[in-house]
């Protein structure tokens, strides 16, 4: 059984948000797969395996585990697993097709070298602010929004990069699957956002690509445009290459093997 850590939108070996891949040919216990996830300690570790009626090796099922939960979405572990296929299990091919609880994902590559994910669009409305994250915050946003995750606006990028969460008081509330995106115009790019989830071993992720389902028809609305460059501003930063495409987001990015190891023979007979 082998495994593929590969690091998101970057091509920094200690940048970009880092997730493990785990090809399997038929599915373990759930238990087992949390449990991986746990040990890989990593925002993401996701398991591909192929879909049975798959003629050319590029139909998988995907499935993605934080080390507390199993997820309905993630961007950066999609883009980490493409990689993974495309690059390493069949290099000669263009376009992967993973099925997931969000439905049918695809992502291909790109004639610059990124590849580009096909992701569902998850416009935020306005919705009041719970007090567990405005008593978390050290700045108040100037407009909240909601669709999975919390989408707060801030005036600048600065403003962004001094966010600091209490996390005594951000960890009373349980948003599920969902989390707090914070964005404002960027100073180089179109926008930029950080990322938090509440009662997570990991607080902050580093670069969220599920979060721009919700950041691009968000921007759309306030600037128009439908093509869009981002930053996360986390401490490992991630890049990110935004289009809005009727009720889909497509993102673009690159993505770096950074670690491929083989999984010892008693932990591959437990799954």
């Amino acid at each position: 059984m082998q495994c593929f850590r590969v690091h998101a939108f970057t091509q920094d070996p200690f940048g970009g948000n880092p997730a493990c891949i785990i090809p399997l040919d038929s599915w373990p216990e759930d238990q087992w797969m949390l449990r991986m996830a746990q040990e890989m300690a990593v925002a993401e570790t996701a398991y591909i395996v192929p879909t049975p009626d798959a003629e050319d090796g590029t139909d998988y099922h995907l499935r993605w585990f934080t080390p507390d939960i199993e997820m309905d979405l993630c961007g950066h572990a999609t883009l980490a697993s493409a990689h993974t296929v495309l690059h390493h299990l069949t290099p000669d091919a263009a376009t992967v097709r993973f099925s997931s609880a969000s439905g049918p994902l695809t992502v291909r590559k790109t004639v610059d070298g990124r590849l580009e994910m096909d992701l569902p669009s998850r416009p935020p409305t306005p919705a009041p602010l719970p007090d567990a994250i405005a008593n978390a915050l050290n700045h108040a946003p100037t407009e909240v929004l909601k669709a999975r995750d919390y989408v707060l606006v801030y005036p600048d990028q600065a403003t962004i990069d001094a966010i600091r969460i209490d996390r005594a008081e951000f960890d009373q509330i349980n948003l599920g699957h969902g989390g707090v995106i914070v964005t404002a115009s960027g100073e180089t790019t179109d926008f930029v956002s950080r990322f938090f989830t509440p009662q997570a071993t990991i607080l902050e992720d580093p670069v969220t690509g599920s979060a721009h389902c919700s950041l691009v028809p968000y921007w759309n609305t306030r600037t128009g445009k439908t093509e869009f460059t981002a930053e996360q501003r986390s401490a490992r930063r991630g890049q990110l290459h935004c289009t809005l495409s009727g009720d889909r987001v497509l993102v673009r990015g690159e993505a770096l093997t950074f670690l491929k190891s083989t999984l010892s023979q008693k932990i591959s007979a437990l799954g």
